[in-house]
């Protein structure tokens, strides 16, 4: 199926951008907070089919240094059809001439990064707002 592909949030309905989240299954975001993150985000992609938002993604770049893609969901009806694929390699060519690309992948998932080219970071460090839970959930580690 053919897809139209936007570049800017003018347009966007930000509750459907949550509902989007809440479905992907990647968390519940608020319609505001989503507004938020991606109006500040250098690059965004935002996939329709038939005027429904199936897919979206964003990065966040210094215009020559870094690029950090995030907040990358797919509708799950859509899944499993490469349209994650495309969305990040879209992100990608739009990061293009940054000396580093990164991306914040949820444990489980870093294979299909690395068929994306990602490699896994060395010396990746964070600060979560909770940081036990994130120890919890396995996001990052109290260890050396």
């Amino acid at each position: 199926m053919d897809h139209s592909w936007v570049y800017e949030d003018s347009a966007v309905d930000w509750g459907e951008l949550s509902e989007l989240y809440r479905k992907a299954p990647l968390g519940v975001k608020s319609p505001k907070d989503l507004e938020t993150v991606f109006s500040n985000s250098r690059f965004k992609c935002f996939v329709y089919e038939n005027d429904e938002l199936v897919g979206v993604g964003r990065a966040l770049a210094d215009g020559l240094d870094c690029s950090y893609i995030a907040d990358v969901a797919v509708h799950p009806d859509f899944q499993g059809r490469g349209l994650g694929k495309a969305i990040i390699r879209r992100l990608v060519e739009l990061s293009d001439g940054h000396k580093k690309i990164l991306l914040y992948a949820n444990p489980g998932t870093e294979g299909f990064y690395r068929t994306l080219g990602f490699y896994r970071m060395n010396t990746a460090m964070a600060i979560w707002q909770n940081q036990e839970q994130a120890v919890s959930d396995g996001l990052i580690r109290d260890t050396e």
